[in-house]
């Protein structure tokens, strides 16, 4: 058990961070480039303001008008994104780690708050997996691997909670909660949880395909959000 950790912790680590960054980068670079080839007239009319007006919205609770139509949602999908970035970049244990690992480390959250943030991931978490299976018009549009991320996304914040906790193995949790962190770095580059780069270029290219393409064609630019 403890050779495992000692993989994970070491080899497996670096396997993961390099296979996540590289991966994303070679990702988006292939978007780019795909997008100059097929979607020329995409650059006729990019404009950072609508692009980034549009991020901006986005990025705030009930931003947009699709979250406020499904308020509960929209919060609910707001807490699980922010809690699913907080904690992992935040946490004081993994801040120690940065620093033995690399000599930095980032502000860290008080314990109790990452407790409460790890929790607020796994009750979104069961709300975003029931959501998916009551409501028809989710259902139709998921698939077995849409549940299985779900769950990926919740391995390493339940084990984490439970490690954390002393509740049940705690080697085995820990090791759990280590290579279940580690394989979803592994994924993102990969699956649908590489939204978490694709997203600045889906808004950015909506938001000037609906306000700065409208106002080139005389019309009056719309509201990106």
């Amino acid at each position: 058990m403890y050779q495992l950790y000692e993989f994970l912790r070491g080899p497996g680590a670096w396997i993961a961070f390099i296979v996540f960054f590289l991966g994303l980068a070679v990702r988006a670079a292939f978007l780019l480039g795909l997008s100059k080839e097929r979607d020329k007239v995409l650059y006729n009319h990019f404009d950072w303001s609508w692009a980034w007006r549009s991020i901006f919205h986005w990025l705030l609770p009930l931003g947009s008008v699709s979250l406020r139509q499904q308020p509960i949602f929209g919060l609910v999908f707001w807490v699980f994104h922010v809690c699913l970035l907080a904690v992992p970049l935040f946490l004081s244990a993994h801040n120690l780690l940065w620093d033995e690992a690399f000599g930095v480390s980032l502000p860290s959250l008080p314990d109790k708050v990452a407790d409460y943030a790890t929790l607020a991931v796994i009750a979104s978490v069961a709300f975003l997996f029931i959501r998916r299976l009551v409501r028809a018009e989710v259902r139709i549009l998921s698939s077995a691997w849409d549940y299985l991320l779900l769950l990926l996304v919740l391995a390493p914040f339940l084990t984490g909670y439970l490690a954390y906790h002393q509740m049940g193995p705690y080697d085995l949790m820990l090791n759990l909660h280590i290579f279940s962190g580690e394989l979803m770095l592994i994924l993102v580059p990969f699956t649908k949880l590489g939204h978490l780069m694709l997203f600045f270029f889906t808004r950015a290219f909506i938001g000037s395909e609906m306000g700065a393409r409208r106002e080139i064609e005389g019309r009056q630019g719309a509201r990106t959000w």
